[in-house]
């Protein structure tokens, strides 16, 4: 362990002590605090993540090559992980966050399995394919929401003549911190069908749920909705464009929700999503937690702490914690994004600065 380089200063006699004591101390795996807590308790977040930017259409095009040479059944899931460069082997995109891009070809199914991680699936491409939680399929359109909860049974399908591509945002780094994951495999490439398509929207996707002790809930009563489909955010994300001026650091935003409890729509990851009107520019803003966004609509550019993104349409890019963030909208530009907000508010530790 390598003195910090705020240690006191100290005299040759009591250096070379100190030393000698740290030396018999470490077989038995004891070291000083007082030479490295100022990088542990740090002033302000250091995160070791950086800012970047995935090209949609550089990334599609090496999906589209690993689709003609793996299926989705060899693979279990065909995903490019989208690596952090700042941290090189840990598959997140975030410290707390991964993401990925998944393929389903024409008649492929990914096979049905459950896993202790929560995951999200935005779509970028295709329509007609499907995700089945539990048994309920929903059938799955450009920049839809489909929630895959923590242990539920999830495969994805694809019955439709092209391909299906979306993002996978997982909370993956996060259970690995904990040591706490666990996963399984059905045994069959589908779940058998428990319930027509779509009946959790109609239940619970009005901000209504069936009456009870008059109709059984089917889906778990924390986690009742998984389906966000874009039609609906798009048109109300426009209403509140039309009906009140930009926040001047996010502009438009609406957070998807979990109906059970107004909260976000898992445990570990927050969602929400974001319209800029054309030419408008946010004011800087710093947030704990570390953003992924994917831009569904327009053009535009990005600054990240001292980083310039320009922005196109299913383009992928990742804000660390506490980098200064702002957007300048080109053309109207819409944003999805997520990330781990939800879990830091529970566990006191989030904060934003808006300059």
């Amino acid at each position: 362990m390598s003195p910090d380089s705020h240690s006191p200063s100290l005299s040759n006699d009591n250096a070379t002590q100190l030393h000698a004591l740290y030396e018999e101390m470490r077989p038995q795996h004891l070291y000083p605090l007082w030479e490295v807590l100022s990088a542990l308790v740090t002033p302000t977040p250091r995160a070791p993540t950086v800012a970047a930017r995935w090209d949609y259409d550089t990334a599609r095009a090496y999906l589209l090559r690993a689709g003609d040479l793996i299926s989705a059944e060899k693979a279990e899931r065909r995903v490019l992980i989208l690596e952090n460069p700042g941290t090189p082997g840990t598959a997140g995109i975030t410290t707390s966050l991964y993401a990925g891009l998944q393929l389903i070809l024409p008649g492929e199914i990914a096979p049905c399995h459950r896993h202790s991680q929560c995951a999200l699936r935005f779509v970028l491409e295709g329509g007609g394919a499907h995700t089945s939680v539990d048994g309920e399929k929903v059938v799955m359109n450009p920049f839809d929401l489909v929630l895959t909860p923590n242990w539920q049974w999830h495969d994805h399908g694809n019955e439709s003549s092209k391909p299906m591509i979306w993002l996978d945002g997982l909370d993956i780094p996060t259970v690995r911190h904990f040591d706490a994951s666990f996963a399984e495999q059905l045994g069959q490439p589908a779940h058998p069908e428990t319930v027509r398509p779509g009946d959790s929207l109609a239940r619970y996707g009005r901000n209504m749920r069936p009456l009870r002790g008059a109709t059984a809930d089917r889906r778990p009563a924390h986690q009742p909705l998984f389906h966000y489909p874009y039609l609906e955010w798009r048109a109300s994300l426009a209403a509140l464009a039309a009906a009140e001026t930009p926040d001047p650091w996010i502009g438009h935003a609406l957070e998807f929700l979990n109906p059970f409890d107004g909260e976000a729509v898992m445990p570990t990851i927050s969602a929400h999503v974001r319209l800029l009107p054309r030419g408008f520019a946010t004011k800087p803003r710093r947030s704990t937690d570390g953003t992924v966004f994917v831009v569904v609509e327009g053009q535009g550019h990005a600054r990240i702490g001292s980083k310039d993104f320009t922005l196109s349409e299913r383009d992928v890019i990742v804000a660390p914690s506490w980098d200064e963030v702002t957007f300048q909208a080109d053309r109207e530009l819409v944003l999805f994004a997520y990330s781990d907000r939800t879990a830091q508010e529970k566990l006191g530790l989030y904060r934003e600065a808006r300059g």
